[in-house]
Protein backbone atom coordinates (compact mmCIF):
# COMPACT_ATOMS: atom_id res chain seq x y z
CA UNK A 1 0.00 0.00 0.00
CA UNK A 2 1.39 3.73 -0.92
CA UNK A 3 0.53 6.57 1.16
CA UNK A 4 0.09 9.36 -1.57
CA UNK A 5 -3.26 9.61 -0.95
CA UNK A 6 -3.70 8.40 2.71
CA UNK A 7 -6.56 9.55 4.87
CA UNK A 8 -8.22 11.42 1.69
CA UNK A 9 -11.70 10.14 0.58
CA UNK A 10 -12.71 9.56 -3.02
CA UNK A 11 -16.26 8.53 -4.88
CA UNK A 12 -15.18 7.51 -8.15
CA UNK A 13 -18.38 6.69 -10.59
CA UNK A 14 -18.65 4.13 -13.06
CA UNK A 15 -16.06 2.37 -11.08
CA UNK A 16 -17.15 -1.46 -11.65
CA UNK A 17 -15.34 -2.29 -14.88
CA UNK A 18 -13.01 -1.03 -17.10
CA UNK A 19 -11.45 2.59 -16.77
CA UNK A 20 -13.26 2.98 -13.29
CA UNK A 21 -12.10 0.28 -11.87
CA UNK A 22 -8.65 0.85 -12.48
CA UNK A 23 -8.82 4.19 -11.34
CA UNK A 24 -10.66 2.87 -7.95
CA UNK A 25 -8.32 0.43 -7.24
CA UNK A 26 -4.90 2.40 -7.50
CA UNK A 27 -6.83 5.26 -5.41
CA UNK A 28 -7.06 2.61 -2.57
CA UNK A 29 -3.51 1.28 -3.01
CA UNK A 30 -2.72 4.49 -2.14
CA UNK A 31 -4.31 5.05 1.10
CA UNK A 32 -7.67 6.71 -0.12
CA UNK A 33 -10.67 5.14 0.95
CA UNK A 34 -13.20 4.79 -1.64
CA UNK A 35 -16.81 4.61 -2.77
CA UNK A 36 -17.44 2.33 -5.25
CA UNK A 37 -20.11 3.75 -7.38
CA UNK A 38 -21.91 1.58 -10.43
CA UNK A 39 -25.16 1.28 -11.68
CA UNK A 40 -24.21 -2.43 -13.37
CA UNK A 41 -26.14 -1.58 -16.03
CA UNK A 42 -25.18 -2.92 -19.83
CA UNK A 43 -23.26 -0.64 -22.16
CA UNK A 44 -26.18 1.34 -23.18
CA UNK A 45 -27.22 1.99 -20.04
CA UNK A 46 -30.37 -0.70 -19.18
CA UNK A 47 -30.65 -2.92 -16.19
CA UNK A 48 -28.65 -2.62 -13.12
CA UNK A 49 -27.10 -4.57 -10.42
CA UNK A 50 -25.05 -4.17 -7.84
CA UNK A 51 -22.38 -7.18 -8.51
CA UNK A 52 -19.47 -5.22 -10.50
CA UNK A 53 -19.44 -2.37 -7.53
CA UNK A 54 -19.42 -5.15 -4.66
CA UNK A 55 -16.92 -7.16 -6.37
CA UNK A 56 -14.27 -3.87 -6.74
CA UNK A 57 -15.06 -3.38 -3.06
CA UNK A 58 -13.92 -6.72 -2.01
CA UNK A 59 -10.67 -6.64 -4.09
CA UNK A 60 -10.22 -3.54 -2.75
CA UNK A 61 -10.75 -4.83 0.87
CA UNK A 62 -8.63 -8.16 -0.09
CA UNK A 63 -5.83 -6.08 0.09
CA UNK A 64 -6.06 -4.28 3.16
CA UNK A 65 -8.16 -1.14 1.78
CA UNK A 66 -11.41 0.15 2.82
CA UNK A 67 -14.47 1.09 0.46
CA UNK A 68 -17.62 0.94 0.32
CA UNK A 69 -20.55 0.10 -3.08
CA UNK A 70 -23.07 2.89 -4.23
CA UNK A 71 -25.49 1.77 -6.65
CA UNK A 72 -27.44 4.99 -7.38
CA UNK A 73 -27.67 6.46 -11.19
CA UNK A 74 -25.41 9.72 -11.93
CA UNK A 75 -28.19 10.65 -14.78
CA UNK A 76 -30.52 12.11 -12.03
CA UNK A 77 -29.59 14.82 -9.37
CA UNK A 78 -31.24 13.07 -6.65
CA UNK A 79 -28.53 10.01 -7.42
CA UNK A 80 -25.30 12.22 -7.70
CA UNK A 81 -26.20 13.64 -4.64
CA UNK A 82 -27.05 10.21 -2.86
CA UNK A 83 -23.23 9.25 -4.02
CA UNK A 84 -21.86 12.43 -2.63
CA UNK A 85 -24.31 11.69 0.50
CA UNK A 86 -22.62 8.08 0.78
CA UNK A 87 -18.81 9.07 0.94
CA UNK A 88 -19.91 11.43 4.04
CA UNK A 89 -22.34 8.84 5.77
CA UNK A 90 -19.46 5.89 5.33
CA UNK A 91 -16.37 8.31 5.94
CA UNK A 92 -17.11 11.26 7.56
CA UNK A 93 -15.64 13.45 4.38
CA UNK A 94 -14.60 14.20 0.99
CA UNK A 95 -11.45 15.14 -1.33
CA UNK A 96 -11.80 13.72 -4.39
CA UNK A 97 -14.55 12.99 -7.21
CA UNK A 98 -13.68 11.18 -10.23
CA UNK A 99 -16.45 10.89 -12.66
CA UNK A 100 -15.63 7.93 -15.16
CA UNK A 101 -19.72 6.91 -15.65
CA UNK A 102 -20.95 6.56 -19.15
CA UNK A 103 -22.96 4.57 -21.81
CA UNK A 104 -23.35 4.03 -25.95
CA UNK A 105 -26.13 4.57 -27.93
CA UNK A 106 -23.92 5.48 -30.95
CA UNK A 107 -26.18 6.63 -34.20
CA UNK A 108 -25.63 8.19 -37.35
CA UNK A 109 -27.64 12.00 -36.60
CA UNK A 110 -30.83 11.07 -39.39
CA UNK A 111 -31.32 7.92 -37.75
CA UNK A 112 -30.71 9.58 -33.45
CA UNK A 113 -33.60 9.14 -31.81
CA UNK A 114 -34.61 11.69 -29.02
CA UNK A 115 -34.10 9.11 -26.43
CA UNK A 116 -30.47 8.15 -27.57
CA UNK A 117 -29.91 11.96 -27.37
CA UNK A 118 -31.09 12.21 -24.19
CA UNK A 119 -29.61 8.99 -22.41
CA UNK A 120 -26.24 9.86 -23.16
CA UNK A 121 -26.09 13.27 -22.04
CA UNK A 122 -27.97 12.28 -18.96
CA UNK A 123 -25.55 10.13 -18.30
CA UNK A 124 -22.17 11.48 -19.21
CA UNK A 125 -22.65 15.49 -19.17
CA UNK A 126 -25.39 15.99 -16.65
CA UNK A 127 -24.18 12.36 -14.72
CA UNK A 128 -21.05 14.60 -14.40
CA UNK A 129 -22.60 17.63 -13.08
CA UNK A 130 -24.82 15.78 -10.79
CA UNK A 131 -21.82 14.55 -8.40
CA UNK A 132 -19.56 17.34 -9.12
CA UNK A 133 -22.15 20.24 -8.00
CA UNK A 134 -23.07 18.43 -4.16
CA UNK A 135 -19.34 18.51 -4.28
CA UNK A 136 -18.23 21.28 -4.90
CA UNK A 137 -20.24 22.80 -2.51
CA UNK A 138 -18.18 20.96 0.06
CA UNK A 139 -15.11 21.44 -1.43
CA UNK A 140 -15.95 25.51 -1.50
CA UNK A 141 -17.13 25.22 2.16
CA UNK A 142 -13.41 23.25 3.51
CA UNK A 143 -11.08 25.30 0.64
CA UNK A 144 -9.93 22.10 -0.75
CA UNK A 145 -10.59 19.03 -3.30
CA UNK A 146 -10.28 17.91 -6.94
CA UNK A 147 -12.27 16.79 -9.33
CA UNK A 148 -11.72 14.42 -12.01
CA UNK A 149 -14.00 14.18 -15.31
CA UNK A 150 -13.70 12.24 -18.67
CA UNK A 151 -13.62 13.46 -22.20
CA UNK A 152 -12.84 11.71 -25.26
CA UNK A 153 -11.02 12.37 -29.12
CA UNK A 154 -14.68 11.70 -30.07
CA UNK A 155 -15.90 15.06 -28.55
CA UNK A 156 -11.97 17.20 -28.92
CA UNK A 157 -11.89 16.21 -32.69
CA UNK A 158 -15.40 14.66 -32.80
CA UNK A 159 -16.34 10.92 -34.45
CA UNK A 160 -19.24 9.94 -36.98
CA UNK A 161 -21.89 8.26 -35.17
CA UNK A 162 -21.45 9.89 -31.86
CA UNK A 163 -22.85 13.09 -32.60
CA UNK A 164 -24.29 12.54 -28.70
CA UNK A 165 -21.46 11.27 -27.10
CA UNK A 166 -18.85 13.22 -28.49
CA UNK A 167 -21.20 16.34 -27.58
CA UNK A 168 -21.55 15.42 -24.40
CA UNK A 169 -17.52 14.63 -23.83
CA UNK A 170 -16.96 18.16 -25.46
CA UNK A 171 -19.62 19.51 -23.12
CA UNK A 172 -17.43 17.72 -20.12
CA UNK A 173 -13.94 19.64 -21.38
CA UNK A 174 -15.78 23.07 -21.41
CA UNK A 175 -17.41 22.47 -18.11
CA UNK A 176 -14.25 21.11 -16.05
CA UNK A 177 -12.81 24.70 -17.77
CA UNK A 178 -15.64 26.10 -16.32
CA UNK A 179 -15.12 24.42 -12.84
CA UNK A 180 -11.46 25.32 -12.77
CA UNK A 181 -12.47 28.89 -12.63
CA UNK A 182 -15.03 28.95 -10.25
CA UNK A 183 -13.26 27.10 -7.81
CA UNK A 184 -9.42 27.45 -8.07
CA UNK A 185 -10.20 30.35 -5.77
CA UNK A 186 -10.88 27.94 -3.00
CA UNK A 187 -7.90 25.22 -3.61
CA UNK A 188 -9.71 23.08 -5.89
CA UNK A 189 -8.86 21.76 -8.60
CA UNK A 190 -10.63 20.36 -11.73
CA UNK A 191 -8.97 18.31 -14.64
CA UNK A 192 -10.29 16.01 -17.68
CA UNK A 193 -8.67 12.84 -19.07
CA UNK A 194 -9.39 11.87 -22.85
CA UNK A 195 -8.80 8.34 -22.46
CA UNK A 196 -7.51 5.89 -25.19
CA UNK A 197 -8.11 2.27 -23.55
CA UNK A 198 -10.05 -0.89 -24.71
CA UNK A 199 -13.47 -1.02 -22.79
CA UNK A 200 -16.62 -2.73 -22.88
CA UNK A 201 -17.69 0.79 -24.66
CA UNK A 202 -15.03 0.14 -27.23
CA UNK A 203 -15.74 -3.03 -27.72
CA UNK A 204 -20.02 -2.74 -28.26
CA UNK A 205 -18.24 -0.32 -31.62
CA UNK A 206 -19.57 -3.31 -34.25
CA UNK A 207 -17.09 -4.20 -36.55
CA UNK A 208 -19.15 -3.21 -39.54
CA UNK A 209 -19.71 0.32 -38.10
CA UNK A 210 -15.96 0.24 -37.73
CA UNK A 211 -15.42 -0.56 -41.79
CA UNK A 212 -18.11 2.48 -42.54
CA UNK A 213 -16.10 4.52 -40.65
CA UNK A 214 -12.73 3.36 -41.94
CA UNK A 215 -14.43 3.68 -45.88
CA UNK A 216 -15.85 6.73 -45.69
CA UNK A 217 -12.41 8.32 -44.62
CA UNK A 218 -14.28 9.77 -41.62
CA UNK A 219 -12.22 7.63 -38.77
CA UNK A 220 -11.72 10.12 -35.85
CA UNK A 221 -8.44 12.14 -35.45
CA UNK A 222 -6.17 10.64 -32.84
CA UNK A 223 -4.61 12.62 -30.16
CA UNK A 224 -1.73 10.42 -30.51
CA UNK A 225 1.22 8.93 -32.73
CA UNK A 226 1.17 6.11 -34.88
CA UNK A 227 3.21 4.18 -32.44
CA UNK A 228 1.62 0.26 -30.95
CA UNK A 229 0.42 2.41 -27.50
CA UNK A 230 -1.05 -0.44 -25.52
CA UNK A 231 -4.78 0.13 -24.66
CA UNK A 232 -5.11 -1.82 -21.45
CA UNK A 233 -7.55 0.51 -19.07
CA UNK A 234 -5.59 0.17 -16.09
CA UNK A 235 -3.27 2.62 -17.85
CA UNK A 236 -5.28 5.66 -17.47
CA UNK A 237 -4.96 5.20 -13.37
CA UNK A 238 -1.86 6.55 -12.51
CA UNK A 239 -2.31 9.93 -14.07
CA UNK A 240 -5.54 10.42 -11.96
CA UNK A 241 -3.94 9.37 -8.81
CA UNK A 242 -1.20 11.87 -9.30
CA UNK A 243 -3.53 14.78 -10.23
CA UNK A 244 -6.09 14.27 -7.18
CA UNK A 245 -2.79 14.28 -4.77
CA UNK A 246 -1.30 17.30 -3.36
CA UNK A 247 1.62 17.06 -5.92
CA UNK A 248 -0.82 18.35 -8.63
CA UNK A 249 -2.57 21.33 -6.39
CA UNK A 250 -1.21 23.82 -9.11
CA UNK A 251 -2.54 21.85 -12.19
CA UNK A 252 -6.38 23.06 -12.95
CA UNK A 253 -8.74 23.56 -15.93
CA UNK A 254 -6.38 21.28 -18.32
CA UNK A 255 -7.61 18.59 -20.49
CA UNK A 256 -4.81 15.32 -20.77
CA UNK A 257 -5.17 12.26 -22.70
CA UNK A 258 -3.82 8.95 -21.94
CA UNK A 259 -3.23 5.74 -23.47
CA UNK A 260 -0.53 3.22 -23.14
CA UNK A 261 2.65 4.45 -21.68
CA UNK A 262 1.68 8.34 -23.50
CA UNK A 263 0.58 11.34 -21.49
CA UNK A 264 -0.71 13.91 -23.68
CA UNK A 265 -1.56 17.61 -22.60
CA UNK A 266 -4.41 19.03 -24.87
CA UNK A 267 -4.57 22.37 -26.28
CA UNK A 268 -7.55 24.50 -24.98
CA UNK A 269 -9.55 26.19 -28.18
CA UNK A 270 -7.24 29.22 -29.26
CA UNK A 271 -7.42 31.31 -32.28
CA UNK A 272 -5.93 30.19 -35.00
CA UNK A 273 -5.87 32.37 -37.70
CA UNK A 274 -7.94 36.00 -37.70
CA UNK A 275 -8.25 38.53 -40.61
CA UNK A 276 -9.64 42.03 -38.98
CA UNK A 277 -11.06 45.55 -41.19
CA UNK A 278 -12.56 48.35 -40.00
CA UNK A 279 -16.74 47.80 -40.54
CA UNK A 280 -18.43 44.87 -41.74
CA UNK A 281 -17.24 42.53 -44.16
CA UNK A 282 -19.44 41.49 -47.39
CA UNK A 283 -19.68 38.06 -49.13
CA UNK A 284 -17.70 39.26 -51.87
CA UNK A 285 -14.86 40.25 -49.48
CA UNK A 286 -15.30 36.94 -47.36
CA UNK A 287 -15.52 34.66 -50.90
CA UNK A 288 -12.40 36.52 -51.77
CA UNK A 289 -10.32 36.07 -49.29
CA UNK A 290 -11.10 33.18 -47.32
CA UNK A 291 -9.69 30.23 -49.44
CA UNK A 292 -6.09 32.07 -49.31
CA UNK A 293 -6.09 32.95 -45.28
CA UNK A 294 -8.37 32.08 -43.20
CA UNK A 295 -9.23 28.39 -45.79
CA UNK A 296 -5.44 27.73 -45.99
CA UNK A 297 -4.73 24.10 -45.53
CA UNK A 298 -8.39 23.41 -43.65
CA UNK A 299 -9.08 19.93 -44.29
CA UNK A 300 -12.79 18.65 -44.85
CA UNK A 301 -12.91 15.77 -42.33
CA UNK A 302 -16.04 13.61 -44.49
CA UNK A 303 -16.02 15.02 -48.02
CA UNK A 304 -18.76 14.55 -49.98
CA UNK A 305 -18.81 11.40 -52.15
CA UNK A 306 -20.56 9.55 -55.24
CA UNK A 307 -23.90 7.71 -54.42
CA UNK A 308 -23.63 3.98 -54.60
CA UNK A 309 -25.02 2.74 -57.86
Amino acid sequence: MGDLLKDKVAVVTGAGRGIGRGIALLLAEEGAKVVVNDLGGSVDGEGASTTPADEVVNEIKAKGGDAVANGDSVATMEGGENIIKTALDSFGKLDIVVAVAGILRDRMLFNMTEEEWDAVIAVHLKGTFSVLKPASILFRQQRSGRFIAFSSTSGLYGNSGQANYGAAKDGIAGLIRGIARDLGRYGVTANAISPGADSRMTESVPQSARDIRAASGIEAQSAVTPLELNRDPQDVAPMVAWLVSEEAKDVNGHVFHCQGGQISLMSNPYEERTLRKVGRWSLEEIDAMFSGTLGMDMVNPAPMQAPKE
